[in-house]
């Protein structure tokens, strides 16, 4: 029976009969070796010591440096009493971590270019990329591609990349252009190309221009669409819950002599799954099981993420077990699945057992897998117990990343306790992160409910000197809050910085 057909069934399957849940790779029982550990207890037994990295040492140097010298004038000052030989990793590594600060990005890989050991590297310019794109630093983008063109270091991912911070920008007409401009640049648009535009656009919520943009070429036929083509369009449409765009997609597809494959059959599940719909999820992977097309890893992460969510972990586990069944090894997604599964079943201690597992068995963890737990203890209200957790990450395998230390903000800021939050925001730094814009408007927004209006205005000039440019409702909020207080001054000084930020246009350095 085809999907086409499946798809249009109403008959609902007898429920599965629950096995029992095995270990990771066999059917007998896995036996932990460590039962009622806290998280400071596990993370001694799971993460050895750090192993020492010249090029992330250095980096976090960098980083630190840039973090307490926002100007670019002060930047480049202080990082030329630094000089040093400086590589490709350590460049690409600096500019990793500045993707949340498009300004610092810019003015490190400007001081970069003038050191002894730097080189051009496709990597570099598109962390670069990144960075600016996210404060809508466009023109300043092209003439990174032109230079990037000049060193024939130009790839089609560049241009992807491109179109995806346009897509974000919700500047659609840009990014279609995108697509025509890859010519001008020497590299011939091919249907790849006109794919990674499609699920661009899908991927930033743009699921209907993204169709519109497919109706237009069939109309031109200026690509030919492939199984890829349309599994991307039903895809998005999925990701909206909207499964009349689902079907009509897929009935097109199969109209021009395309069969659904595992990636089709993927999406469809996923896409169940999310709206909570597991009944038909199941449908078809039955569906796929009757047929010639193996299930694939992800659509049991699929069910498994789903299940665990609506707190059915014995179903949940189930899948585990019959994703072994087909012969899958545990990958990191699926257990990080199981790890979710049991922290929304309030079981911590089977999660740090599952956890203590995966490392003993050399399959993660990895920082998404802190990050489930920590986000599942904040939400509990275990606070102390999630502070301790991430306390634990500090010098192990796994270092806390930019949303670990945003979550640990938020949470102490929504629990009143703002004097933590600047300690947690004072170790970051410490470690060379640059905060992003939720952690400033946790930060801020925890300090004006404190009536520490002079902290929470340095914290917002700070937010500024960085590039960073405040979204309005945080804006209005301090702002109110100072005209609470009289300070018209203070208000219209903000004002001014802020607008300034928005009328800058960052400029590259003279060098070649």
């Amino acid at each position: 029976m085809g999907l086409l057909r499946f798809l249009g069934r109403t008959s609902i399957l007898p429920a599965l009969e629950l096995g029992r849940f095995g270990s990771l790779f066999n059917s007998k029982a896995t036996r932990f070796r460590i039962h009622g550990l806290g998280p400071s207890e596990f993370l001694r037994l799971t993460h050895n010591s750090a192993v020492d990295d010249g090029v992330s040492g250095d980096a976090e140097t960098i980083c630190r440096i840039l973090s307490k010298h926002p100007s670019d004038s002060n930047i480049e000052a202080c990082l030329a009493k630094h000089a040093r030989e400086v590589s490709p990793e350590l460049v690409n590594e600096v500019l990793r971590r500045l993707t949340n600060a498009g300004t610092l990005a810019l003015s490190f890989f400007n001081w970069a270019e003038s050191q002894n050991g730097f080189r051009y590297s496709t990597e570099s310019f598109h962390s670069l990329i990144e960075a600016l794109g996210k404060i809508k630093q466009f023109k300043l983008i092209w003439e990174l591609v032109e230079k990037m063109k000049s060193h024939h270091l130009l790839t089609r991912e560049t241009f992807g990349l491109i179109m995806r911070r346009y897509a974000r920008a919700r500047k659609i007409k840009e990014a279609v252009l995108t697509l025509d401009k890859m010519e001008y640049f020497g590299l011939k648009p091919e249907l790849s190309d006109f794919n990674r535009l499609l699920d661009t656009l899908g991927k930033a919520k743009n699921i209907m221009q993204a169709q519109e943009v497919f109706n237009e070429n069939n109309k031109k036929r200026r690509f030919s669409p492939d199984l890829k083509s349309y599994s991307i369009l039903i895809e998005g449409w999925g990701n909206e819950g909207n499964f009349g765009g689902m079907k009509k997609v897929f009935k097109e597809m199969t109209d021009e002599g395309f069969r659904p494959d595992v990636v089709t059959y993927g999406i469809f599940i996923t896409a169940y799954c999310k709206v909570r719909m597991f009944g038909e999820a199941i449908k078809v992977l039955n569906e796929m099981k009757s047929s010639d097309c193996k299930p694939s890893p992800h659509m049991y992460c699929a069910l498994i993420n789903g299940l665990g969510s609506e707190k059915r972990l014995d179903e949940a586990l189930e899948y585990f077990e019959q994703s072994k069944a087909q012969g899958f090894m545990p990958d990191i997604p699926t257990l990080n699945a199981i790890v979710g599964s049991y922290c929304w079943s309030s079981r911590f201690v089977d999660a740090y057992k599952m956890v203590e597992e995966m490392k003993r068995l050399k399959v993660g963890p990895n920082a998404r897998t802190y990050e489930i737990i920590l986000h599942h203890l904040i939400r509990e209200n275990q606070t102390e117990e999630a502070y301790r957790l991430f306390q634990g990450m500090s010098g192990g395998d796994v270092e806390p990343e930019i949303n670990v230390y945003a979550k640990m903000v938020k949470m102490f800021c929504d629990e009143g306790r703002v004097d933590m939050a600047m300690e947690v925001w004072e170790q970051m730094k410490a470690k060379g992160v640059i905060p992003c814009l939720n952690m400033f408007s946790s930060l801020i927004d925890g300090l004006c409910a404190e009536c520490r209006i002079d902290e929470a205005c340095t914290y917002f000039q700070e937010m500024l000197n960085k590039g960073i440019r405040p979204p309005g409702k945080l804006y209005g909020n301090l702002k109110q809050a100072l005209l609470d207080q009289g300070r018209n001054d203070l208000v219209l000084e903000l004002g001014l910085k802020l607008d300034r930020l928005r009328k800058t246009q960052l400029v590259l350095s003279g060098s070649c």
